[in-house]
Order: C-alpha cells, then sequence, then structure tokens
C-alpha cells in the first residue's frame, strides 16, 4: 500500500504541474483598478458605476475612495485627467484575465463608440464583435452587450511586493519615461510587467502596479508553495472526485431503469437515453456554441452559464454544469424529461462528459420576465400582457402540481425563471431546485436550502404552497416592477419586502390611493383599478402566512381567467 500511496502523490504532483502548464491563468484576483480617462470637458462621474457595474462598484463612494486627489468636488474630475475605477479580474475560461461587464444599449452606439469613449479604450472594437453576436451593422437600439476588460493579478516571479494592478489603455502622451514618473516605479520594472510592449506606441494596454485607497502598493497574497498539505488535499479531491463519478454513474443507471431503458449495459454515463430527448455528444455542442465561446454566451444561472446554439436545425440554449451540480441536472432531466406542456420549457436533450453536464433546452427568444419588467431598453408590458403572462405561469405551474406523477414542487419561482416567447406567451423554465412529491403525501421536506431570498415564506414546508407564495410575489411583481425585496431607509439601509409593500397598503382605511402608488408608473393609467384590486386580493391570499390559507394552483388559474376576461 505505501508504494502505491507514493506513487498516487507523485502522479498528483505531476498533474497539478501539468495543469499549471496547460491553463494560461487558474484564477483571478478580488480587485483591479482600470485607468478610464476623462475625455475634454469637465465630467460629472456620477455614470461611472452604471458603466462599470461590478460587485465591487455600486455607488459613486466606491470610486472616490480610489481618487481623493482627482477630484475637484464630490462628483467632478478635472478634465482630460484618468480615474481609477475598481472592478474584479476573474479567470475567464481558464484562458485570460478579464472581466465582462454588461453594458446596456443606448440608440445610436456603435462598437467603436462604445470602445473608445463609453469605456475610454479599455476595450477594443475587435473584442466587442469576438464576444456578442450582433455584427456592427446589426447592433439593436436596446438590450445589453458583452463588455470585456483584461486586468493582471501580478507575478510573483518579478516582484511580491505588488498585488493590485491598474489597466492603463497608453495614449499619445504617453512614454515609458512619463508613466515611470508618474508612478514612481523603475522603467525596467514596468517593461518586465509587459515584456515586448512599446509604451510609446499611443495605443493599446499596459498594466502597472496600483495603490490602494490608502495610497500605498499592496503586496501579493502571500504563496505556501506546494506543501505535503496541498498534496493531501489534491489526493482527498480525486478520491472525492471518483467518488462522485460512481455516483454519477449508479444515479444515471437507476434511472434509465426507471424510465424504461435498459440497465444492463454498462454501468456509464454515457449509455443513459431518455424517451423523447436526444443524447449529445461534447464535440457537437462545442462546434455549436463556437466552443462555449463569451460571443454565444446568453445567460448565467445558480448552476451554469447558458450558451446559445444551433442544433440540428433548430435554435438552442446550453446550460453548462459542473459535476457537481449531479443533484440539480438529475432533477431538471427527470421533470423536463417526463413532463411535457406548453406554458413549461421544453427539454430538447443532454449531455454528460467527465467534468461537465448539459442541458439542451428550446431556444427562448425574448429573454425573461424580469428582463421585461426592470429593463429600461424594453417596451414596458401593457397591463393585459402581464395578467396573460400570470396566466400562462400559473397554468405550467398547475400542471406539475396537479396533472403529472409523480407531482413536483418547482421550488424557485421568479420573474428570472419565467421565459418570454417571441408572442409574449410565458414558460416556466429552471427546474434544478424541483423536487417531486410523492403520491399521497401532502408534502416534502428539503433537507437542503433552496429558492430565493424574498420569496420563501417565513412558514415554509416546501410543499406545493412554497410556489403558490412565491408566485404571489411574482404577481406583486408584474403590478408595481419593482424588485421582491427593496432597500429601504437612509442610505438604502433596510431591506423591506414587497408583500409587505403592499400588505401595509392594504390595512389602510381607503387602500386605493396607496396601491395606485405601488402601481407601475410605466403602465400610464391604462388599466382599470378593479383589475388592479382583484389582482392585489389574489397575490395577498398567495403569500398568506399559513400554508393551509393559500389557494391551489388551480384555483389561482380560474382567478386569472376571470380578471383576463374582464380586461377584454
Amino acid at each position: 500500500m505505501v508504494p502505491r500511496f507514493g506513487f498516487l502523490l507523485l502522479f498528483l504532483l505531476i498533474f497539478s504541474l501539468f495543469l499549471n502548464s496547460e491553463s494560461k491563468c487558474k484564477k483571478g484576483c478580488e480587485l483591479a483598478l482600470a485607468s478610464y480617462y476623462i475625455w475634454p470637458g469637465l465630467l460629472d462621474i456620477t455614470n461611472l458605476p452604471q458603466i462599470m457595474n461590478s460587485p465591487v462598484l455600486q455607488t459613486i463612494q466606491d470610486i472616490i475612495s480610489y481618487n481623493k486627489d482627482q477630484l475637484l468636488s464630490e462628483n467632478y474630475v478635472e478634465t482630460e485627467a484618468r480615474v481609477k475605477v475598481p472592478f474584479p479580474c476573474d479567470c475567464i475560461d481558464g484562458e485570460f484575465l478579464g472581466y465582462v461587464f454588461e453594458y446596456q444599449i443606448q440608440k445610436g452606439d456603435t462598437y467603436t463608440l462604445i470602445a473608445n469613449q463609453n469605456y475610454a479604450n479599455l476595450t477594443t472594437v475587435s473584442m466587442l464583435e469576438s464576444v456578442n453576436r450582433y455584427s456592427p451593422e446589426n447592433i439593436p437600439e436596446s438590450g445589453k452587450l458583452n463588455v470585456t476588460v483584461n486586468c493582471s493579478c501580478g507575478d510573483i516571479k518579478i516582484s511580491k511586493e505588488y498585488g493590485l494592478f491598474v489597466t492603463y489603455p497608453l495614449r499619445a502622451e504617453d512614454s515609458l519615461d512619463s508613466i515611470a514618473n508618474m508612478t514612481g516605479l523603475h522603467q525596467e520594472l514596468l517593461q518586465r510587467y509587459n515584456p515586448g510592449v512599446d509604451f510609446n506606441k499611443g495605443s493599446g494596454l499596459v498594466y502597472i502596479p496600483g495603490k490602494d485607497q490608502n495610497g500605498v502598493f499592496t503586496p501579493l497574497p502571500r504563496s505556501k508553495g506546494l506543501t505535503i498539505s496541498l498534496l493531501r488535499k489534491l489526493l482527498i479531491c480525486w478520491m472525492l472526485w471518483k467518488e462522485k463519478e460512481k455516483l454519477l454513474s449508479e444515479e444515471l443507471v437507476v434511472y434509465s431503469a426507471q424510465t424504461g431503458n435498459d440497465s444492463n449495459g454498462p454501468p456509464a454515463a454515457a449509455s443513459i437515453t431518455v424517451e423523447k430527448s436526444v443524447e449529445f455528444s461534447y464535440e457537437e455542442l462545442a462546434l455549436a456554441t463556437h466552443n462555449f465561446s463569451m460571443a454565444n454566451k446568453i445567460g448565467e444561472g445558480g448552476f451554469g452559464a447558458v450558451y446559445y446554439a444551433e442544433l440540428r436545425g433548430e435554435k438552442a440554449a446550453v446550460k453548462k454544469m459542473k459535476s457537481e451540480d449531479t443533484k440539480e441536472f438529475l432533477a431538471e432531466l427527470k421533470v423536463l424529461a417526463n413532463v411535457h406542456h406548453l406554458n413549461l420549457v421544453r427539454l430538447i436533450g443532454y449531455c454528460v462528459k467527465k467534468h461537465f453536464l448539459f442541458l439542451v433546452y428550446e431556444y427562448i427568444d425574448n429573454g425573461n420576465l424580469n428582463e421585461h419588467l426592470r429593463d429600461p431598453g424594453r417596451e414596458p408590458l401593457p397591463w393585459s400582457m402581464r395578467v396573460r403572462i400570470a396566466l400562462d405561469s400559473a397554468r405550467g405551474l398547475e400542471y406539475i402540481h396537479e396533472h403529472t406523477v409523480p407531482a413536483y414542487v418547482h421550488r424557485d419561482i421568479k420573474p428570472a425563471n419565467i421565459l418570454i416567447d417571441r408572442d409574449f406567451h410565458a414558460k416556466v423554465a429552471d427546474f434544478g431546485l424541483t423536487k417531486l412529491i410523492e403520491v399521497g403525501r401532502s408534502s416534502y421536506l428539503s433537507e437542503h436550502l433552496a429558492g430565493t431570498f424574498g420569496y420563501i415564506p417565513l412558514q415554509n414546508d416546501w410543499s406545493f404552497k412554497t410556489d403558490v407564495y412565491a408566485f404571489g410575489v411574482v404577481l406583486y411583481e408584474l403590478i408595481s416592477a419593482k424588485e421582491a425585496v427593496l432597500s429601504v431607509g437612509e442610505a438604502g439601509s433596510e431591506a423591506k419586502t414587497l408583500v409587505s409593500l403592499f400588505e401595509e397598503a392594504l390595512k389602510q382605511p381607503n387602500p386605493e390611493k396607496r396601491l395606485l402608488k405601488l402601481v407601475d408608473p410605466r403602465l400610464e393609467g391604462e388599466y382599470t383599478f378593479d383589475s388592479i384590486y382583484k389582482m392585489v386580493q389574489l397575490a395577498k391570499a398567495c403569500t398568506e402566512e399559513k400554508p393551509a390559507r393559500r389557494p391551489s394552483m388551480r384555483s389561482v388559474v380560474v382567478s386569472l381567467m376571470t380578471i383576463l376576461s374582464s380586461i377584454g
């Protein structure tokens, strides 16, 4: 046993070194800075948090803290100056360090305008073209674009004294000498961090050590090196992966037997076949998504990224999941392979590829309800259309609650999981958290936390009534276009649920005035208060504190049909 164990450790060491040499990056760093050039004319920088929005940049104060010497006043900087903007530095697809911003398209935008002006040459036209599906001639007047900005996390081979770096677009007035004088760093050091770069060419990016909010250079995080402890962790990870692989194969074989497939074949993931679903090869999915490129990426969910593809003559959405998400993969596969309804997203097929799991759905090309309610670039949904979307979604939920054997609880109903097709009909999606309800039982108690905060009742038993509560929150969102959880108080220091806002309004002696203030102003009065009030009452019933007092989805469907017929 000892020689074999020693051999395994040696193998893991060699394997880890092999991975290091194969991957162009392994991980990013929490923070980088972008040198954002201010074009001629005094600029109010309050719009930068929208352009460069990220988890580390939410308000103007996040920028001010890095630019205390640059500010003329709280929100203004000197003309033709540079502002340091914080952003995360990720390892993107194991290929390079960068961060992908979501840019809200404005009418008249071009790739040149976005790259050169809006992002101050932090990205390029060719980069924008490579990570977006729109050609330069067909950029829509609204919607979102991916904007990739490169970054650096330092290099311990050069120096361990610098761990925070600035992505710096070169301009005509820049030179190696001027940047060295500006930063107080040696020219040789700057050149080593940017090998082969001509600092005098007036364009392109360089990466220079930057100072933190206290005005000091930040060192690299301490590296522990490849120790026995690390080798032990590698060994444990390898053993866990083998166990995971075994469990996945066993679960897929069990599922194959349950769906009537031949279970006498080899116990391997690749042997699974599901009725009415196609098993795709990894090579076919990779080809259809341009090797899962950023240009084909159309979304990111709780259990993986989603990519646009065209497979066998049909538009499709491919969800790429990690092997750690086996339970969610099987949950979604079990539901959608056996459940078919007009208001549920259709599963086309699947693929199992050792470290990754893939689900292939029909492509719904009109976004999700969350985008339609809150994206300022989209036309507001008319009131009658909102009620119809509610009815479509309710029918999908009613079907999995009452017309399938076994029945299912979705457990994550929210606007982002309600897709809208080009005819503005709704389809419920994302069944990764779904749990079945055994026949004859009224509830299923989950051993894991699931769902999304704001859509989960305080008294929660993960029964059908859990979905009913979440659907009630969605009804309130359709009325108001507000988030399920709102920031209130001074500087948004407190959180308040949308349910509580409507409940407070309903408790007023004359609730009409308060309720009308909660209605989405973009509806511009194109509704009757009677229909609004009926929808509010239905939402209130769905969000009752005690599960037993909430209606069934069948009753909800009937109520929505009545409201829709009254609108005409």
